[in-house]
């Protein structure tokens, strides 16, 4: 069978069943920043298994859709912060494109439901397709359309470390799938007891408690264990100027700007420091063409003793073209520029225009020096004798490039971030929670300088160190470990993930395969 292509109607959203698929929205977004609710997640997804009790494909596309549409609605509010405020767009456009993103991450949740409906019709349990399904969907969206792993299920977990601890060998996707596996099966079991006149699902829940254990008793086992990690500790300070997002570019500001820094990076430093780090454009200039600012930072640098590793824009040629990027330059003690990062992934609409070829007529939605270009490798900068990877605002919700990093020798990740854009929502809370997973992942601790926050120090088990304040002028000081570098996670990378993958192909083809076999 060819799986019917969905249509939405209002009506759908606002039957009993839709109001159950939107309970679960809520449920689900609640348990992300800031309500931060996370042990909703495990039972969220319940009133959604019960709308889809015996309805169609279309009813179970419709009503996942409505789940997802409720949850991401409720999470992305944000985005019109971003786009009325700092796009200077009108809220005529803003609510579309917001609507928009929304719309596109709830078709993963109704192709999951959908693709869970069509194996239960062909006899094949829904225990095992919606968890399959749900970290299959998950792992598209991840990279379709440049990609937008944004609250994941298994994010909302990120403060919970015995349970988080699994991250580096199948990635956020095993956290994922056991919490749609619980969901699951406590809404079977809730059935049983209901007196629905189906059995226990005595074998789901064993599978599900021997999952549960042995993620734990990983966890416990992974938090208490030592790693043997020769390198010294390095003694960091990360500064958080927290500059205006409205007189960040301003030129009348750039002196205030720089003296903000200077003063802040001088108290941080006063007991001692190995590398200071400054937040993604923080530098508000192109360092390469100011000598004279750029040499306070030289200045400093040999007054402090230390590397500091800033943002600022910079440029090269290109095919005899004038390329714009988003770096971070690295400042040695003597005072020597010895490397620059560039970002490797950047943001469409607010970085660069996708198809600008085809859509001349669409402007970029934040205000800021040009179009960037994406770095076009991925430089590992030396501090000391410890090698460093550069993880520039957005990226650090992307695995793959921590992996690249840390595979290619990077024993500390810094992700510098402006999340100024954010305002005062739970947008730079939910940023934050999914940086903590790349610390996991990779067995690399993970430093973190934001503009406005959040700037904070997370140890290779995910372990938060330290971290600050929203929109105040601060910094914070650790010795941080470098990290092992040393995780399944490394070496295969999302191969669990692409399993999901095939095993749901292979649902969607058994299915396929049953439904027109002759009774």
């Amino acid at each position: 069978m060819i799986l019917p292509a969905p249509r939405i109607h209002l009506t759908a959203f606002f039957d009993r069943q839709g109001l159950l698929a939107m309970v679960s929205g809520a449920l689900i977004a609640l348990s992300f920043p800031t309500a931060g609710l996370s042990l909703l997640a495990w039972i969220a997804l319940i009133p959604l298994l019960i709308s889809l009790e015996r309805v169609s494909l279309r009813q179970a596309f419709r009503l996942g859709f409505t789940c997802g549409l409720t949850a991401y609605a409720i999470i992305l509010y944000w985005i019109n912060i971003v786009v009325t405020r700092y796009g200077h767009l009108p809220w005529a456009v803003s609510i579309p494109l917001y609507l928009a993103l929304a719309v596109w991450l709830a078709l993963f949740y109704g192709l999951a439901t959908l693709i869970a409906r069509h194996g239960e019709s062909a006899g094949v349990k829904q225990v095992f397709t919606l968890p399959v399904a749900w970290v299959a969907l998950d792992f598209f969206r991840s990279f379709l359309l440049s990609g937008f792993p944004w609250a994941m299920l298994g994010h909302s977990q990120y403060r919970i470390l015995p349970l988080i601890q699994i991250a580096d060998l199948t990635g956020v996707y095993g956290i994922t799938f056991l919490i749609v596996l619980t969901n699951v099966v406590l809404y079977r079991v809730l059935r049983a007891v209901s007196g629905a006149g189906v059995p226990y699902p005595a074998k789901s829940a064993f599978l599900l408690l021997v999952l549960f254990t042995a993620t734990l008793f990983y966890g416990f086992n992974r938090l208490n264990g030592e790693d043997p990690v020769p390198d010294p500790a390095l003694r960091v300070a990360l500064i958080q100027g927290n500059i205006d997002q409205d007189i960040k570019w301003s030129p009348d500001f750039q002196e205030q700007t720089m003296a903000i820094y200077e003063r802040l990076t001088r108290e941080a430093a006063r007991g001692g420091v190995d590398l200071v780090v400054w937040p993604e454009s923080a530098v508000p200039f192109f360092f390469q063409d100011q000598p004279r600012q750029a040499e306070r930072i030289r200045t400093l640098a040999r007054e402090i003793n230390a590397f500091i590793l800033f943002g600022s824009p910079a440029h090269e040629l290109r095919n005899n073209t004038r390329t714009f990027l988003n770096s971070a330059f690295l400042v040695a003690p003597s005072g020597e520029t010895v490397a620059r990062g560039d970002k490797l992934h950047l943001v469409p609409f607010g970085e660069y225009v996708p198809l600008n070829h085809l859509l001349p007529f669409v402007n970029k939605l934040v205000v800021g020096i040009g179009d960037f270009s994406p770095g076009e490798h991925a430089v590992l900068l030396d501090v000391g004798r410890t090698r460093v990877g550069l993880l520039v605002c957005y990226e650090g919700i992307f695995p793959e490039l921590a992996r690249e990093y840390v595979r290619n020798g990077a024993r500390i990740l810094v992700n510098i971030t402006n999340d100024a854009w954010y305002g005062r929502s739970s947008a730079p809370f939910q940023h934050f929670s999914i940086a903590v997973f790349r610390a996991v992942e990779t067995r690399t601790p993970l430093l973190r300088a934001a503009n406005t926050g959040i700037t904070a120090i997370i140890d290779q088990n995910g372990h938060i160190r330290t971290m600050s304040n929203l929109f105040q002028e601060d910094y914070r000081t650790s010795e941080i470990k470098p990290g092992s570098g040393d995780s399944l996670y490394l070496k295969i990378g999302d191969s669990p993930a692409w399993l999901c993958v095939i095993i749901t192909i292979g649902v969607v083809l058994f299915a396929r395969f049953r439904r027109k076999r002759p009774q």
